[in-house]
């Protein structure tokens, strides 16, 4: 019999620009629906062992605060844009309660762009100083096997967004499949029997390096998980009449959604 292990919570589920978007009167960015506010995507999964983070948004730090959330113990992430890094230095302050460097697992390219981002966390400290408020990071590679996190099996999925090989990751029967525009051949047998399936959706007309609302649909019904949650959601989608339009398994997600897992 299967029992409850952890939860994924929904930290964010919006676009680069977060909804509402700067400098727009739409009605969708003026609701006072919660369900319409949406930070910079990622998710928190709170494993047996311990949490971690699947990127790290600009809006971390009031994402954590908002889910009353303690501690986080490693990151991994998808790929390096701006709105899924730039909130490093937010784990800066569980290196120092945890007393040790944080584990940081991504492939080298996104390597490269953290380092080149964050230059200050990772430059040799001179001679007799302390780290200070110096961040205590250590990178992990992450290739396409699998990988054990904080007492979950993690697997790499191959994603492309645009033109960009970026990862998903299944964990406990959930895939996480954010900034997706295709799906390569070899990935799709890692989708299979999928108890919860997220993924990005980012609104009705198409677009070069997202999934839109119809694509999504039909990464569903060919996966068919037993329940899908969309993501990465821009400012055209009203949560509520957006939702009314979608399949019986499928819904959108929102911000602080959380989703209970089982081993």
């Amino acid at each position: 019999m299967s029992k409850n292990i952890g939860e994924v919570v929904m930290l964010g589920t919006g676009t680069s620009h977060g909804v509402p978007v700067v400098g727009c009167r739409c009605p969708i960015c003026l609701s006072e629906n919660p369900k319409n506010n949406r930070t910079r995507s990622s998710i928190l999964v709170r494993a047996p062992q311990g949490n971690f983070v699947i990127d790290t948004t600009p809006e971390l730090r009031i994402q954590l605060l908002r889910e009353s959330v303690d501690l986080v113990h490693a990151a991994v992430y998808t790929h390096a844009h701006a709105d899924h890094i730039y909130g490093l230095d937010d784990l800066r302050q569980f290196g120092h309660l945890l007393d040790c460097d944080i584990p940081l697992h991504c492939e080298e390219n996104v390597e490269q762009q953290i380092r080149q981002s964050f230059a200050y966390a990772f430059a040799p400290l001179p001679e007799n100083r302390k780290r200070g408020a110096i961040p205590r990071f250590d990178f992990q590679s992450v290739t396409t096997a699998p990988f054990n996190l904080l007492g979950l099996p993690v697997q790499p999925i191959r994603l492309l967004h645009g033109s960009l090989p970026i990862f998903g990751y299944r964990f406990a029967n959930i895939a996480y499949c954010t900034d997706v525009s295709e799906i390569p051949a070899e990935s799709w047998r890692l989708l299979e029997n999928l108890d919860v399936l997220i993924i990005d959706a980012l609104r009705y007309r198409e677009h070069p390096t997202h999934f839109n609302i119809a694509q999504a649909i039909e990464v569903v019904e060919k996966v068919r998980p037993g329940q899908a949650y969309f993501t990465h959601i821009a400012h055209d989608i009203e949560h509520e009449e957006a939702s009314r339009s979608l399949p019986e398994n499928i819904a959108f997600a929102w911000d602080g959604l959380r989703i209970p897992f089982t081993s």
